[in-house]
């Protein structure tokens, strides 16, 4: 497995934000992670890149423990995350944006640039071909030099995608990739999503949208109350009586004949 998560809990004083959750993501899959909102997703996820500490349990990435490890040597290993409000900085043009998610340039140490001028022009080289290879798959290329802040929330969103893979990352860990985006553009974000995992790459996504958890995601785990509720392959898990419950409010009747499809949609309209 590429990514292992074993028994991670994480406290906050006397709230058990996590309880001994596992999961594993699968290299050159993708994997969902769902759950109502306050089942401790959002924690689980910055634990494994770095904006936690768990309080106990540990983390597998690529062969090597990484629990504890500050989010920029997590995301030099290749363990690289997008966020729910994209952090792409505003006042900079969509392909200086670009540039800046290549890791380790060359350029950036003031001694390389001084001695291997050349090594360092041929890298930045490198890296706008790479840049305007990936804006054209998302085609955002026309928008290069336009300010990253005039960009509509879809587009900010195929743009944060698309910079973490100026890093070449093992693993791409994707915050509600389509939430508050126009449905014009949800179809737009499945289907790099779905190239690149042709392509080899591997997500771990979450994601409120059950119908593009549906379509994308190659296994599943549920969270609730911070402990891990189910997981497996897309349908079979879904399929689940409890898993249902838990999108129902507590004391509701299971009416067996509900579509989890319309229960989580509408978990998803609150969300959003």
């Amino acid at each position: 497995m590429l990514l292992e998560v074993d028994r991670v809990s994480r406290h906050f004083g006397g709230l058990i934000a996590l309880n001994n959750v596992s999961l594993t993501a699968e290299e050159g899959q993708i994997t969902g992670l769902i759950g109502p909102n306050g089942s401790g997703k959002t924690t689980l996820v910055n634990i494994i890149s770095g904006f936690l500490r768990p309080t106990s349990g540990r983390i597998t990435f690529a062969g090597q423990s990484i629990e504890g490890r500050e989010p920029y040597r997590i995301a030099r290993l290749g363990l690289c995350r997008t966020f729910q409000i994209t952090l792409n900085p505003q006042r900079m043009t969509v392909m200086e944006n670009m540039l800046l998610g290549a890791k380790q340039q060359l350029g950036e140490s003031v001694l390389m640039a001084a001695l291997k001028p050349r090594s360092v022009a041929a890298e930045e080289r490198h890296n706008l071909e790479r840049a305007w290879h990936l804006l054209e798959m998302v085609r955002l290329h026309n928008h290069a030099n336009e300010l990253a802040g005039g960009l509509s929330g879809g587009q900010k969103k195929l743009l944060a995608l698309v910079q973490v893979l100026m890093a070449k990352p093992r693993l791409i860990l994707l915050d509600e990739p389509v939430a508050g985006v126009n449905p014009r553009l949800i179809d737009d974000i499945v289907e790099v999503i779905k190239t690149l995992r042709n392509n080899g790459e591997t997500f771990l996504i979450i994601e409120h949208n059950m119908a593009v958890i549906r379509e994308l995601c190659d296994t599943l785990c549920v969270l609730d109350m911070g402990q891990v509720l189910a997981e497996g392959p897309v349908d079979a898990v879904l399929a689940r009586e409890d898993v249902l419950r838990a999108y129902i409010a507590a004391g509701g009747q299971l009416d067996p004949d509900t579509e989890i499809a319309t229960v989580m949609a509408a978990d998803s309209q609150e969300h959003a």
